[in-house]
């Protein structure tokens, strides 16, 4: 029977194991509250700016 030459070390087997799931698993996204877009969870809104209901990047809308 075939044995591996060397220990693969838990560094190296958990990189392999994120590109995997990193290509496989469906991106998960929320709906943006201000505008409805989908985004990413816990990151600003892409389209509007917003994250907790406060304007935290690009174009700053004075009322």
């Amino acid at each position: 029977m075939a044995n591996p030459k060397a220990k693969m070390s838990k560094s190296r087997r958990d990189k392999r194991r994120a590109q995997f799931n990193a290509r496989t698993k469906a991106t998960v996204t929320v709906v943006c509250p201000n505008c409805g877009e989908p985004t990413l969870p816990h990151r600003a809104c892409r389209h509007c700016g917003h994250y907790k209901g406060r304007q935290v990047t690009g174009k700053i809308v004075v009322a």
